[in-house]
């Protein structure tokens, strides 16, 4: 096997941006967690309530998408062999709930965010920073981020129509793997980031899902 260039891992880096962004990214083969629910139950839901799930379900694909770019950031310039492979296996994970969210959202007669593209690179520059200050502080940043995915995905279950059980079930199952993905990070050495990080982290949360959830 030929060892690749700096050309081939530009194309590479570039092939994971598109396939976020715009194409087919590269998924596990889990079944969508709502597989075994009959879609018509989406016929109860009046128009209203497929407005707000499908804003909720955007704002969840443009945080999996904010996942994305993290990993390949922190992935880029992590120092340690192992800790870029955990990174690269939680996005491909990560990969599933994008896809999941991104057709749900068009199930529910919406589209994906029109912002996407801003907070990729925003997030991808994040991830970069945070694997160049050290390993240990870019996996307590990957434990502060799922954290908060946690709380907003929690808030996201309690406002969904008690009806949407598709959307539920998917994301019931991000949920469980946003806790693993923490779990490992710590177990793994990550420092637990100052409390100024982690009210700048909201702030930054606040504004992508205020904005995303209209746009």
């Amino acid at each position: 096997m030929r060892q690749l260039s700096e050309i081939d891992h530009l194309c590479l880096q570039l092939d994971t941006v598109f396939r976020t962004l715009f194409g087919a990214p590269k998924v596990t083969g889990r079944a969508r967690p709502d597989s075994g629910i009959d879609p018509r139950v989406d016929d109860r839901l009046s128009e209203d309530e497929k407005r707000h799930a499908a804003g909720l379900m955007r704002v969840d694909h443009c945080g999996e998408v904010c996942a994305q770019a993290l990993y390949q950031g922190q992935a880029l310039t992590a120092r340690r062999d192992d800790i870029r492979e955990n990174m690269q296996q939680a996005a491909a994970e990560e990969n599933d709930h994008l896809r999941w969210c991104r057709d749900r959202v068009r199930e529910l007669g919406s589209h994906t965010s029109y912002l996407d593209p801003l907070f990729y690179a925003g997030s991808f520059a994040i991830g970069a920073a945070a694997g160049l200050a050290g390993d240990r502080w870019s996996l307590g940043f990957v434990a502060a981020t799922e954290e908060q995915v946690v709380r907003h995905i929690d808030e996201h279950l309690r406002t969904l129509p008690a009806t949407d059980l598709r959307s539920r079930s998917i994301l019931e199952t991000m949920r469980a793997d946003e806790m693993k993905h923490a779990t490992h990070a710590m177990a793994s050495g990550g420092a637990d980031l100052p409390a100024p990080v982690k009210t700048a982290m909201r702030w930054m949360a606040r504004v992508m899902t205020t904005s995303t959830y209209y746009l």
